[in-house]
């Protein structure tokens, strides 16, 4: 492969690249099944990873610079971080399916690219959003 084939092949590499970040947070499920137990109080260590995807650039061998997602995602966390999800407007009935969309809707004016959320409540239980 010659120089020029390279360039050619790395001018068009796309990639997704992911952040990870992580909150404490209490909730309850009001419109949970009566009975279920999720309707009591109770509370995660959630996990939440946000992915943008693109075109790298081919001088700086990047195509997104994370520290732009975590500057997006700063305000966010620091609203939910060891609140009563209930609480924030958006999150009345904080299902992660509906945690996912508001983040979304919070995130996608402000991160080009935006592809993927991910949420996990718990080390195996995960919803995976990606818009619509």
């Amino acid at each position: 492969m010659t120089a020029a084939e390279s360039d050619a092949t790395f001018t068009a590499m796309r990639v997704h690249l992911t952040k990870d970040f992580n909150f404490e947070a209490a909730q309850t499920l009001p419109n949970a099944p009566e009975g279920h137990k999720c309707r009591r109080m109770h509370g995660h260590s959630f996990k939440v990873e946000i992915s943008v995807e693109g075109d790298a650039d081919p001088t700086t061998g990047w195509f997104y610079d994370h520290a732009e997602i975590g500057a997006a995602m700063k305000p966010l966390i620091q609203k939910l971080d060891h609140s009563y999800l209930n609480e924030i407007a958006g999150l009345e009935n904080p299902t992660i399916e509906n945690m996912a969309a508001w983040f979304w809707q919070k995130l996608q004016p402000l991160c080009p690219g935006l592809c993927e959320i991910v949420i996990h409540e718990t080390p195996t239980a995960r919803c995976v959003y990606r818009g619509g």
